[in-house]
């Protein structure tokens, strides 16, 4: 096997994994009834953190062409909220494993919203992990907050289909430099309405989850660039893993059976389909 795909696999489970210690951090807000001001904390330090990186290889601070950027941004606000109010409600793994149908639902998008081509195998994927979203959920339980999931997965689906909008002369660091940015005006408004006292606790939580999240998206930005995607994606799924041992370790969480069925379904056939396209 070729050095860059194993440096790159390697560290995709290593990103995916370091990025539930920033999900762990959210979860200890349990029961929090802040989600804006948690959402602006968490954007402002994202945004000051990747500031020096900006200045450092002189990149404009605020380029032409911010139209789709604006729009991702928003829609990345939108998802966080939701995000937040998922972790903070659901047991560590089931969250984690709706947010990991975002491959399925990307699938779905790409062929509703811009008309690509896509497989008979991507559909058959895609249907089999809607179901195995829908056992997770158990809708008859009627889990608003597994919705709440449902719909941050939906938001990651449509931000990473709309990359395709983006200025090709603006870079990975410069993306999620304005994906921060742009969305912390409406993130403080929000917060601003939703009146919580500032929290000193919730500040450092955001700044530690704002960390975690680089520390992944600087593994994708290296494991993306040495192999073609369709090698490496199953190496996402490692996170899920992650995720049921901190629960239980951490948070004394012991997932059902629905929990196991319904991620096999949603992780064996993207698994399957990735080792197709790899062939």
């Amino acid at each position: 096997m070729d050095r860059s795909l194993v440096w790159a696999i390697l560290l995709l489970v290593l990103g995916n994994n370091v990025v539930i210690l920033s999900d762990s951090l959210i979860k200890l807000l349990d029961g929090f009834e802040a989600p804006f001001q948690f959402v602006l904390y968490r954007q402002l330090s994202a945004t000051l953190m990747l500031l020096p990186v900006m200045l450092f290889f002189k990149r404009p601070l605020l380029p032409k062409k911010l139209r789709w950027h604006a729009t991702r941004a928003h829609i990345f606000l939108l998802g966080t909220v939701f995000m937040v109010i998922s972790l903070t409600t659901l047991p560590l793994a089931t969250a984690n494993a709706i947010f990991y149908a975002a491959p399925v639902i990307t699938v779905v998008l790409a062929r509703w919203l811009f008309k690509e081509k896509v497989t008979v195998l991507s559909l058959a994927t895609a249907a089999l992990g809607m179901v195995g979203v829908l056992v997770i959920i158990n809708p008859t339980s009627a889990n608003i907050f597994a919705l709440a999931a449902l719909i941050a997965a939906t938001t990651l689906a449509l931000n990473n289909l709309l990359i395709k909008k983006l200025p090709i002369e603006h870079g990975i660091i410069d993306t999620l430099y304005l994906t921060n940015l742009l969305g912390v005006p409406t993130a403080t408004v929000l917060a601003i309405v939703e009146g919580a006292a500032f929290d000193r606790n919730t500040f450092m939580i955001a700044i530690g989850s704002s960390l975690f999240a680089m520390i992944y998206a600087g593994t994708c930005v290296y494991a993306y660039r040495a192999a073609e995607s369709n090698k490496v994606t199953s190496a996402e799924y490692t996170g899920l893993i992650g995720a049921v041992l901190l629960g239980m370790l951490f948070f004394a969480e012991q997932p059902d059976a629905r929990f196991y069925i319904g991620s096999l379904l949603i992780v064996v056939p993207l698994t399957l389909l990735t080792l197709k396209s790899r062939a």
